[in-house]
């Protein structure tokens, strides 16, 4: 399947929300002018209305625009918010296509990367991320970190710990395993999983192995 290209896109982020919310600040929707989606922001409560938002041009202008939903209880009793919940959403109706990708390509080889974005213009900037970046959204500027934000720390290299290795990595997680076997250190051919060869104990508590972050 090729891959989604902008035709007269948006892209939708979660800025803020208020009471409970389905997703995470900071998530994304994308939407084409031809209705193909990707992504989510709100679970499936307010994307039907975004897509019509798109296709009935009724988001005109061409730099960052806030839109919220939920400001009432009718309102988010309409949309299905739960628990009157609130959406702030930031809508970029002209992302820049390079910084996308090159923020796909950092995402896909498990490096931190933090995107800024001129609320006024709407041009954004990739600087290297932290692990211990919190979102930020101002009126001048949003800042999103992305990236492997968790470590899983698995301790021995059998086939079970490849299969949980794989399901930690396709949830944004940097995976290392620690096997002190030599025979299990030469099967585990894998560029996207770090090996530690050594005693549990000694190289998870050793600050030279594993740098310590939030477990």
């Amino acid at each position: 399947m090729a891959p989604i290209r902008p035709i007269s896109s948006h892209c939708y982020r979660g800025s803020q929300t208020w009471g409970s919310a389905p997703r995470p600040v900071g998530s994304w929707l994308a939407i084409r002018a031809d209705g193909q989606v990707a992504g989510s922001v709100s679970g499936g409560c307010v994307e039907d209305d975004l897509i019509r938002r798109v296709q009935t041009e009724t988001l005109t202008r061409n730099i960052p625009e806030m839109v919220i939903y939920g400001v009432t209880q009718q309102e988010a009793a309409r949309f299905g918010l739960p628990c009157g919940g609130t959406l702030r959403l930031l809508v970029e109706p002209k992302p820049e296509l390079v910084i996308l990708e090159k923020l796909l390509e950092n995402i896909s080889s498990h490096q931190i990367t933090r995107r800024s974005v001129n609320l006024a213009s709407g041009l954004s900037i990739l600087t290297a991320g932290n692990r211990n970046d919190e979102f930020v959204c101002t009126e001048r500027e949003m800042q999103t970190t992305y990236g492997p934000r968790w470590r899983m720390v698995i301790i021995g290299a059998g086939q079970l710990s490849l299969y949980t290795a794989d399901f930690a990595l396709a949830s944004d997680f940097e995976v290392i395993v620690i096997d002190p076997r030599e025979e299990y250190a030469e099967g585990l051919d894998r560029t996207d999983i770090t090996f530690v060869k050594g005693m549990p104990d000694e190289m998870y508590c050793s600050k030279s192995a594993l740098t310590p972050i939030r477990q």
